[in-house]
């Protein structure tokens, strides 16, 4: 009988059982290695976070892209035009209430939210300068809701604020529930809109940069531009960007607080057809400018310089008549001065003492001169017509953004009266209706501003003087066209222009080849006050 040590195995067969069991595991090990993937490095630790990883994940998991400019409902649009109408005293209300809009039209969520006061434009420009991965909320007072519940629904990750008292802001926002963080950006005084690269879909014409700020950098987000006309300022005068911005959009929509005058004048800024040189108006503030041209008629050299040559030499003798009427800074634009109706020794068919030019022989100057940035005035010397009658015969060639006209008292006839017996005279009262005649074609064509002339050397060729009318559409010019000894001319020039009137007009001044003595140098023209804007030479 074997005893119950006998029954135990050995310890030599004990461990070799142990060494075959270690060895078979560690096949099993380095097998199933073969089999997984194997990292080039070690994870990195995760860094410490306000935020908890689960939001961080969630977060940037989300898609928070803005939808379409396109599928922004009407009724956020007329949250602008609210804006853009409204009072002084509703317009922060109004801009807060368009934010709002605007970004729960555009938003489900958003990665970064701007904050800024909605009265605050230089705070709004330095965010909308800056960019944002969201919308741009606005605040009108803290006891409104929207904006904070506005926040509360996008939930992001980071608030972008501009213009606050940062302790004051911190305790606003510490009823958000979420997560984000708090960036402080320093106002910029001279933030600016982005240019755009592409035309606006819509832009609002607003009387004030504020309301612009506001409307333009919320606009952004929907392709949309504002901008900033001043008090009683004229729509032509605005900077060229601005001018473009207005021309190049689809649809521009008008504050109620502008000029009733607004509304033609953009008429006239979207056609864009502008003047020789450049802009919408003739002598526009803040840029000099000066007209210098040749007078005569094409089909004769005994009526003035402009006559001895056709119209492609006629630019180049202009062009070296004007090198020296720079000299003060002024651009300078060449110019014809085109005799159309001329004063006639015999009455004619029509009893005028007046010749009308045909259409055809003006035409060719006018075509060269646009040709060659030139601008054109039509000179009428009616007899015994009436200007007006005579200035619609043109009406088809004052249609031309660069072609202006001129009144010539001298050669207008009482009934009886012939020609070089008497200098002619004009009433202001037949002289307005060709004011609001040609006015009115440039609101209808919706042409720059126009040149009106009316030729003067002596009191009694325009009388009434004072109740001839400026309006906008035209800019009305008295030229001084007396000839002489240069003595003479001064006196003559210092006696118009210092009447209580002269203030109301633009002035010109002519020199003459053969009549003058001496013929006037530019120096000495230039050297008149106040300066003429229009140089002419016969």
């Amino acid at each position: 009988m074997l005893s119950a040590r006998s029954s135990r195995p050995p310890a030599a067969a004990v461990l070799a059982a142990l060494t075959v069991l270690l060895l078979l595991l560690a096949s099993a090990c380095r097998s199933a290695s073969l089999d997984a993937p194997v990292p080039a490095t070690s994870a990195p630790a995760q860094p410490e976070s306000s935020v908890p990883m689960s939001s961080v994940s969630a977060a940037a998991e989300r898609d928070c892209t803005a939808r379409e400019a396109t599928d922004v409902p009407a009724h956020v649009t007329a949250e602008a035009a609210a804006v853009a109408q409204s009072s002084p005293d509703t317009a922060r209300a109004a801009s807060v209430q368009f934010s709002v809009a605007l970004s729960r039209a555009l938003y489900d969520c958003a990665h970064e939210v701007g904050l800024a006061f909605a009265d605050d434009s230089e705070a709004i420009l330095t965010l909308a300068e800056r960019g944002l991965r969201g919308p741009l909320l606005l605040v009108e007072s803290w006891s409104a809701p929207e904006p904070m519940a506005e926040i509360r629904r996008l939930a992001p990750e980071r608030i972008v604020a501009a213009g606050f008292n940062q302790q004051r802001l911190q305790r606003q926002l510490s009823g958000i529930d979420t997560e984000f963080e708090l960036d402080w950006v320093p106002v910029d005084p001279n933030a600016a809109l982005p240019l755009r690269d592409a035309p606006a879909a819509l832009v609002w014409v607003v009387h004030s940069a504020e309301r612009a700020a506001v409307l333009g950098s919320l606009g952004t987000q929907i392709g949309a531009a504002a901008v900033a006309v001043g008090a009683g300022e004229d729509l032509r005068a605005l900077p060229p960007q601005a001018r473009d911005t207005l021309r190049s959009a689809a649809h521009v929509e008008l504050g109620a607080a502008l000029d009733t005058e607004a509304a033609w004048q953009l008429e006239v800024v979207r056609r864009g057809e502008e003047l020789p040189g450049g802009g919408l108006l003739l002598f526009e503030p803040g840029r000099a400018r000066r007209l210098v041209a040749m007078y005569g008629h094409p089909a004769t050299s005994q009526l003035g310089v402009l006559g001895e040559q056709g119209p492609l030499e006629g630019i180049e003798r202009v062009r070296s008549i004007a090198r020296d009427y720079g000299a003060d800074g002024s651009d300078v634009i060449l110019a014809f001065e085109i005799i159309a109706t001329v004063a006639s020794a015999n009455p004619g068919g029509d009893g005028d003492y007046s010749n009308e030019t045909a259409l055809d022989v003006i035409r060719p100057w006018i075509d060269m001169a646009a040709e060659n940035d030139m601008y054109v005035v039509l000179d009428l010397q009616s007899g015994r017509t009436d200007f007006l009658t005579q200035a619609k015969r043109y009406a088809e060639l004052l249609r031309h953004p660069h072609v202006g006209l001129a009144l010539d008292p001298e050669w207008r006839l009482r009934p009886g009266e012939v020609h070089l017996r008497q200098v002619g005279t004009v009433d202001a009262a037949e002289i307005n209706p060709v004011v609001g005649w040609l006015a009115g074609l440039v609101r209808e064509e919706a042409l720059p501003q126009k040149l009106l002339i009316m030729h003067q050397f002596s009191f009694s060729m325009i009388t009434n003087r004072d109740q001839v009318a400026t309006p906008a559409e035209l800019a009305v010019m008295i030229h001084m066209d007396g000839q002489g000894p240069i003595a003479t001319k001064y006196s003559t020039w210092e006696v118009l222009t210092t009447q209580p009137d002269a203030g109301r007009f633009y002035w010109g001044w002519k020199n003459f080849y053969d009549e003058d003595f001496p013929t006037p140098t530019p120096q000495q023209v230039l050297a008149l006050r106040p300066s003429p804007l229009f140089v002419s030479y016969q």
